[in-house]
């Protein structure tokens, strides 16, 4: 990268950071849409929705923003009442944390939201809060199977059945099911005679998201979009159900653009804001071509943009050299396992180390990515890109994604926040009450449906280990991150081994696996002693090798240096 695209990036990310919660509520429609009763400003589309409305969302992470409209109605409700009571259905982690104006955080406002369908909570920090206040509904449902419930409703059917989360928190016969708070809420899942789960969510009434384009007509065009994400379910489901679409467009382009995405006859409103982002910072007028199916850039330049972007808002950890151990443990585990051709999906935060070193080996070459926001091929984009990918080859609805997750996936990559002697895995509860609940997101429908798994977790929370002379030695162990049981079941290791699959355990100093004999240590990085550095620091049980001892990895997987990916069984 130039020093001209590194600034231009720069000043890019600096004018966002400036203009963040700038914004008119009343922005004029453009002069050469006045024309058309469907061209209207945020706050006029605002009040085509009623009280007591289901409203539905498009988007995951960063991508897809629907700023505008957020702000309009929260500034509608707060000086005139209404819209009020508002249930919000949003699949991806839309949410601001608390810090960043213009997100989904806009509707959690006493009032005007009093109930909340969502697969991941963490982002949802305004949301969390009027729950532990007891002033809002919170309902958990895997992002898969929400996801797929939209498309349900956009066809006409009134729910789904599956058979993901058995054992699991979300299962009403060993966990709470749906509701979180209050824990005496309804249940949106129910067990039918067979034993499978039927799940279900309120009607949707009333779509709101952005979009890159419209022409005069009200035509909606996806041209240069970073995900689909829930846009056409969203859309379809709340005509069929007698209810409004409103999208917020970017660019006011001529009839013909693009293919159309939704015909101006099933939108009813139509908001022109010219700061509408393809990816937060990055406005659809200065789109960047690298998130997109045209993309000609090299993926590292791709991939060096989003970077600049990450550090400077300060929303992805820094990584140290003992990460990048645990990615080459996590690679060498996978290539050992995997085959040519596999369908992979890799999540956030460690495994994408694991992804980097797949890539910088050549190996992601020979396997098919698969993202549950519905891009496929190219590089995952980390941080708030999250979602999106640089050089995807293809772009689909979240909920074709996860209908091709459902029929294919042979491994997911995928963090972990505790582990217990029964293999289970907690990613959802990091604490007490609403405001510390993350949701599993899409992990309940990945892990249902992956052959292979491996979940990756530093050794222990804030643990500090030191690299000597190509070995390892721990100086402090952390908080355990290996327990002897989970606070939360959001993987459970018995219904794995029932169904037959392959389940590793990736940390900076070795690996485990789940056998039926229980959790088993099989490697372990130079430098580390069983007796001395595991056992007495690992409340969770777990036994060795029948052969006796763990395998010591070789120096590579310390120094790097000469270290290769290669298939085993092709």
């Amino acid at each position: 990268m130039n020093l001209l695209t590194k600034a231009s990036v720069i000043w890019q990310v600096v004018w966002w950071r400036i203009l963040w919660d700038k914004h008119n509520s009343r922005y004029p429609v453009p002069r050469k849409c006045r024309g058309n009763p469907k061209f209207m400003t945020p706050w006029d589309a605002a009040g085509l929705i009623p009280d007591g409305a289901v409203l539905a969302t498009s988007g995951l992470g960063g991508n897809q923003p629907c700023q505008i409209m957020y702000w309009a109605i929260k500034e509608r409700f707060q000086q005139e009442g209404h819209p009020k009571g508002l249930t919000v259905v949003s699949v991806g982690g839309q949410g601001g944390r608390g810090k960043i104006p213009g997100s989904l955080e806009e509707l959690g406002v006493e009032g005007l939201t009093t109930r909340m369908f969502t697969g991941h909570a963490e982002t949802f920090k305004a949301q969390l809060k009027l729950a532990d206040a007891g002033k809002l509904e919170l309902q958990i449902i895997p992002q898969g199977t929400l996801t797929l419930l939209l498309k349900a409703q956009a066809e006409g059917r009134e729910y789904v059945e599956n058979d993901t989360g058995a054992g699991t928190f979300i299962d009403p016969r060993t966990g709470r099911g749906t509701p979180l708070v209050p824990p005496d809420a309804p249940q949106w899942v129910e067990i039918t005679p067979e034993g499978r789960f039927r799940w279900r969510i309120p009607r949707i009434d009333t779509a709101v998201f952005s979009a890159p384009a419209a022409d005069p007509r009200g035509n909606i065009y996806m041209k240069n979009h970073s995900v689909l994400a829930e846009s056409w379910e969203i859309a379809k489901a709340a005509r069929r159900n007698g209810g409004r679409v409103i999208v917020n467009v970017g660019l006011i382009v001529d009839e013909g653009y693009d293919k159309v995405f939704l015909p101006a006859d099933e939108v009813d409103a139509v908001v022109y804001w010219p700061r509408t982002y393809q990816v937060i910072t990055i406005p659809h007028k200065r789109y960047w071509k690298c998130l997109t199916l045209d993309s000609d850039l090299p993926v590292e330049e791709g991939l060096a943009r989003v970077k600049i972007v990450n550090d400077f808002l300060g929303v992805t950890p820094k990584r140290k050299p003992i990460d990048s151990i645990l990615a080459r443990i996590g690679a060498r585990v996978f290539m050992d396992h995997a085959r040519p051709g596999d369908y992979v999906d890799i999540g956030v935060g460690l495994p994408e180390e694991v992804s980097r070193v797949l890539s910088e080996t050549g190996a992601m070459k020979h396997i098919t990515m698969v993202n549950e926001s519905g891009v496929f091929g190219g590089m995952a984009a980390p941080g708030v890109f999250f979602g999106a990918a640089v050089n995807p080859k293809e772009i689909v609805s979240s909920a074709t994604a996860f209908e091709r997750i459902y029929q294919r996936l042979d491994w997911s990559i995928l963090g972990a926040l505790e582990i217990d002697a029964s293999g289970n895995v907690n990613v959802s509860k990091r604490g007490e009450g609403a405001i510390n609940y993350v949701g599993p997101g899409g992990f309940i429908d990945l892990i249902r449906n992956s052959k292979c798994l491996i979940f990756c977790a530093a050794w222990g929370e804030k643990a500090r280990i030191d690299i000597l002379n190509g070995s390892l030695r721990i100086v402090d162990h952390g908080k355990p991150k290996f327990v002897e049981r989970v606070a939360e079941i959001t993987f459970n290791g018995t219904e794995a081994l029932r169904q037959g699959k392959k389940v590793f355990y990736v940390t900076h100093i070795g690996a485990f696996r789940l056998t039926e004999r229980g959790m088993e240590l099989f490697l372990v990085a130079p430098g580390v002693d069983v007796e001395r550095d595991i056992r007495p620091n690992c409340p969770m049980p777990f036994v060795l090798p029948e052969s006796g001892a763990p395998e010591v990895a070789g120096p590579e997987i310390i120094t790097g240096e000469g270290f290769t990916c290669r298939f085993k069984n092709t």
